[in-house]
């Protein structure tokens, strides 16, 4: 019988999280490169449920688009 993967979460709606040392890994292995994308994904899903206004979503857009030149 296959056992099926289950995620033990989820972060940001796109980053899936296999168990809780998966988690520990990341915590532990973050460089700048991957804080930097944590920090963006966390960014747009804030917007996505509606924490920002339409001036503090444009600032934070050209931000990003700044930060991935």
């Amino acid at each position: 019988m296959e056992q099926e993967n289950s995620n033990y979460g989820n972060l940001f709606g796109t980053i899936d999280l296999l168990s809780e040392e998966h988690l520990e890994i990341i915590l532990s292995t973050m460089d700048a490169d991957h804080a930097l994308v944590y920090l963006i994904e966390s960014v747009k899903s804030a917007h996505q449920k509606g924490c920002f206004s339409i001036g503090e979503t444009e600032v934070i857009s050209k931000s990003i688009r700044v930060l991935l030149k």
